[in-house]
Parts: C-alpha cells; structure tokens; sequence
C-alpha cells in the first residue's frame, strides 16, 4: 500500500490555477497532495487549459495572424511588441550581399543570424526560427542593396506563454 504526503505550495496552486481554469483549480478545502502508489496518467492538458486545438493546429498561418516585410538596402524593425514569435521566409543574395537578423534593446543590440554575399551568380536561403521579445526589445531586419530578406512573422505566445490562436 501506497504512503500519501501532503502538499502546501502556493507556487503549484497558482499553477494549477493557470492550467486548469476549467476546473476552478485548486478550491479553498482542496488539498494538493503525492502518492507512492502508481497511477495511469491520461493527458487532458488541452481540455483542461481550455484549449480544443492541437498544438500543431494551433501554430497554423492565417489571413489574419501573420505579418509580411520585404526588406532591401535598409535597417527595418519587424516585430517591437513583446511575445513569442515565429518568423521565416526567404534570403536572396547577389555578390557582396550581407543581411541579418539582430535584437536590440535601444541600447545593445545582438545578432542573431547573419547572412552573407554569394561569391558567383545568385544564392537563396530559407529561413526558420522562434525570437522572444520583452519589453523594449525589437527585431531587426537588416541588408544592404545586393540582398533581400523577405518573410513573414506570426505571435505563437504573449508574454506570459500564453498561446495565441490563429
């Protein structure tokens, strides 16, 4: 047989408030507690954050919930709004190109990718990836005239992690 410990945590209470709003989380009387005993878990995280879409779904494209830029010969803040966020596209690049992703702050800025000239003729990459924005944070797109990045961004979370439907 099993031993049973109590748990006092208001950390995790207010956690299982966050993930369970459907529930009403952990009620006045309700006490969080573990087990030594081993117990079949069934998943219903989705339901129980209130969620009806799978996480894949849930990071789609639409009409609405996506940003496009084109940038060339220029220095163009593409996202300044705090959040997670996916932004991808296209980099074309003739000889003596050079484009870039950077963070900055106002007052440091950090590259993030950066892409250079191709020595002959034309060269396309693709580009892919995940960026968090605090507050007074901005991406940057940057390339001069032999470059162009061109993409889109879409918000996947706020700021507390919050998922953000399409």
């Amino acid at each position: 047989m099993g031993q049973e410990f109590v748990i006092k945590s208001t950390t995790l209470e207010d956690k299982i408030n966050q993930l369970l709003p459907s529930q009403g989380g952990a009620q006045a009387g309700v006490d969080l507690s573990a087990s030594t005993t081993i117990i079949p878990i069934i998943d219903l995280t989705e339901s129980a954050e209130g969620s009806l879409l799978r996480a894949d779904l849930q990071s789609s494209l639409s009409l609405t919930s996506i940003t496009s830029f084109v940038v060339n010969n220029a220095t163009t803040t593409l996202i300044n709004t705090t959040g997670y966020y996916r932004v991808f596209g296209n980099y074309n690049v003739k000889t003596g190109g050079f484009g870039s992703f950077a963070l900055t702050d106002g007052t440091t800025t950090k590259t993030l990718i950066a892409f250079s000239g191709a020595t002959t003729s034309i060269l396309d990459l693709i580009y892919d990836f995940i960026v968090f924005l605090r507050a007074g944070d901005s991406l940057r797109g940057i390339c001069n005239a032999n470059s162009v990045l061109a993409g889109s961004s879409r918000q996947l979370a706020d700021l507390s992690g919050n998922l953000v439907n399409p």
